[in-house]
């Protein structure tokens, strides 16, 4: 019954955030030490289930928000905000882009849905558009390095201007387009009428804490 219940969940999950979500808990799986795995086998399931909630939360909430019967162009996103990334990474020496990808992410939600009001951790309410920068304090208070904050920003940026406002601007026009075999392979005439969309007026989830929670 339990397995019936996650796999008709999982399979509600839109195409692209179940195969982006998948991949972060299979990878991050592969690379733990066994011996840590049996030692310490709750506390790092949490770690995985937190890191990725927000991954597959923000995620979703894009592919089922401003991406709705879009799939090759959030496939192009991916691609374009992966290839951009992974460019700028090398001249930061930075290897593991999991985060940096992450606030492209949020980035990219935060500054589509400008209205939103967030509340972190009881503490701050504020506008979506200035998640990223909270995020990025947050991670600065903890002693983190912000060089990954701020490459997610960049990139989200970056990808936000060329796709939402360079068109807009007077002499402006769309430099970003979607390849045709992309949408030939992910594009369908119809929207799946079983899907079950993550309300955007509920944000939910850059989880930092164990059972804490970033949402209105």
């Amino acid at each position: 019954m339990a397995y019936q219940t996650f796999r008709q969940e999982y399979l509600q999950v839109p195409p692209v955030t179940r195969a982006y979500t998948t991949a972060c808990v299979l990878t991050t799986a592969a690379v733990l030490n066994p011996f840590l795995l049996r030692s310490f086998f709750k506390l790092i399931c949490n770690r995985i289930f937190l890191t990725c909630d927000s991954r597959y939360r923000y995620c979703r909430m894009l592919e089922e928000g401003s991406f709705r019967g879009r799939t090759a162009d959030f496939v192009f996103m991916f691609l374009f905000g992966g290839l951009l990334m992974t460019l700028f990474g090398l001249f930061v020496n930075l290897v593991f882009l999991g985060q940096a990808f992450t606030i492209m992410l949020v980035y990219v939600w935060s500054r589509r849905n400008p209205y939103v009001r967030m509340n972190f951790f009881g503490l701050l309410i504020f506008q979506a558009p200035f998640l990223p920068w909270v995020l990025m304090g947050f991670s600065l208070l903890l002693g983190n390095s912000i060089i990954v904050d701020l490459l997610g920003i960049a990139v989200g940026h970056i990808y936000f201007f060329l796709e939402d406002v360079f068109p807009n601007q007077p002499g402006g026009g769309r430099l970003l387009r979607t390849p045709s075999v992309l949408k030939a392979m992910f594009d369908t005439a119809d929207d799946d009428p079983n899907y079950n969309p993550l309300p955007e007026e509920r944000p939910g989830g850059f989880a930092w804490g164990e059972g804490q929670r970033l949402g209105g």
